[in-house]
């Protein structure tokens, strides 16, 4: 559980910082600087797979349709949804639907305990006012919207694969699956200028948003996924905003406001509260947990209790 919260909330914080780093590679072509970031992170993935001595797992039709809609929606039609929708009315827009996430994944897997659900609407409410509301236009809410699918999406299509092959071969074959789909979107929108050299800076830009926001931040979350559950996990995409706030000030870009702090701290309470609640199956205080009697099996008693109705 302490490994999950702390590879969920620095997963979430990596990814606020990307705001910040962005403003490194602010002047190379949108769409090419995405490829080339899912290109870089695909080497360093497929690398540390060889490394690790990992080899391919042979998948189902089902689990390749899985992996397919995890790379085309949770990756490739996320960073469009978001750069389209921040070109369309700016980010604070697409920052606040996002900012649903954490009540969204609170609810995708069931009926989930009243804290857990107290917990998540403290942190939408949190990471809505650290991202503005701000103003925006139908084609941005359209974008971002997609952008709100495409994020849960990469967490929900992931979780029936992560048990066959782990939190590492998650992120290998879905970034490079993702990698090709955004250089085609990047030909189609910007043309055979969708690259060029970077400079220094760019390089360094785009270095860290592929290990760090990227790889790094990819097998944070998706193991510790599987140990937290869609709901709680879903709690820290709430640190995406203060990971964005943090980097400003670090960076000298933005000096936070009265508002950026208050909403900074409602996500963390609400995160507190939301881990407080008792995870599913688990006794609540002062119950213990019902079990067969020694030496008899579970199933078997499960069948006789059928058979004596």
């Amino acid at each position: 559980m302490r490994n999950g919260v702390a590879g969920a909330a620095t997963a979430m914080f990596s990814v606020g910082t990307l705001a910040g780093v962005s403003a490194l590679v602010k002047d190379y072509p949108v769409y090419g600087g995405q490829a080339v970031r899912y290109l870089l992170a695909a080497v360093v993935l497929l690398a540390v797979t060889r490394a690790l001595g990992l080899r391919f797992v042979r998948l189902t039709p089902r689990e390749w349709l899985l992996l397919g809609g995890l790379a085309l929606t949770g990756l490739a039609i996320f960073n469009v949804c978001v750069v389209e929708s921040a070109r369309a009315s700016g980010p604070a827009l697409v920052g606040t639907v996002l900012g649903a996430v954490p009540l969204a994944l609170a609810l995708a897997g069931g009926r989930p305990a009243p804290r857990l659900l107290a917990g998540a609407t403290v942190v939408v409410a949190g990471a809505t006012l650290a991202a503005g509301l701000g103003s925006g236009n139908l084609a941005g809410l359209l974008w971002a919207l997609g952008a709100f699918v495409g994020e849960i999406s990469f967490s929900l299509m992931a979780l029936p694969l992560l048990p066959k092959l782990g939190a590492i071969r998650v992120s290998t074959y879905s970034t490079v699956l993702a990698a090709p789909i955004l250089a085609a979107v990047g030909l189609a929108r910007e043309g055979a200028g969708m690259l060029r050299v970077p400079t220094l800076a760019e390089s360094l830009g785009f270095a860290y948003l592929a290990v760090v926001v990227t790889v790094g931040a990819f097998l944070l979350w998706y193991t510790s996924l599987p140990k937290l559950g869609p709901g709680r996990a879903g709690l820290f995409a709430g640190l995406i905003p203060v990971g964005a706030i943090v980097t400003g000030l670090v960076l000298g870009l933005a000096i936070p406001s009265a508002y950026d702090l208050l909403g900074a701290g409602l996500v963390i309470a609400g995160i507190l509260v939301g881990l407080s609640a008792r995870a599913p199956g688990l006794p609540g205080p002062g119950r213990k947990k019902s079990s067969p009697t020694a030496g008899e099996p579970r199933r078997e008693r499960r069948v006789s209790s059928r058979s004596k109705g």
